[in-house]
């Protein structure tokens, strides 16, 4: 195997890693959300952390008018394009490459 597909399917595996750490994060902000934690007002610096991480990846999403009467769905558009992420990325570098996998 050339070492351009060894590269590639090294980038594949960790664009993967990554999605599944921000779609995790964002399902526990998510929950935590449901629960009424405010991470502002306690001084847990984890769940700072996990609504930070959230805010990063929702923030771009809750800019889209994804609103349906009080309910958002930005969350769950960004959750489905951080599912869809590593496929397309896939998809995308072995086009470059003009290899069909």
């Amino acid at each position: 195997m050339p070492v351009a597909f060894t590269v590639i399917d090294a980038i594949i595996v960790f664009v993967g890693a990554v999605c599944k750490v921000f779609y995790w994060l964002l399902i526990f902000r998510i929950i935590l959300s449901w629960v009424g934690v405010n991470p502002y007002t306690n001084s847990n610096e984890l769940l700072g952390a996990i609504f930070q991480a959230g805010d990063f990846i929702l923030r771009p999403f809750q800019r889209l008018p994804l609103r349906v009467g009080m309910i958002d769905l930005s969350p769950m558009l960004a959750i489905m394009i951080l599912y869809a992420l590593p496929s397309l990325v896939a998809q995308l570098l072995y086009a470059v490459m003009g290899v069909a996998r």
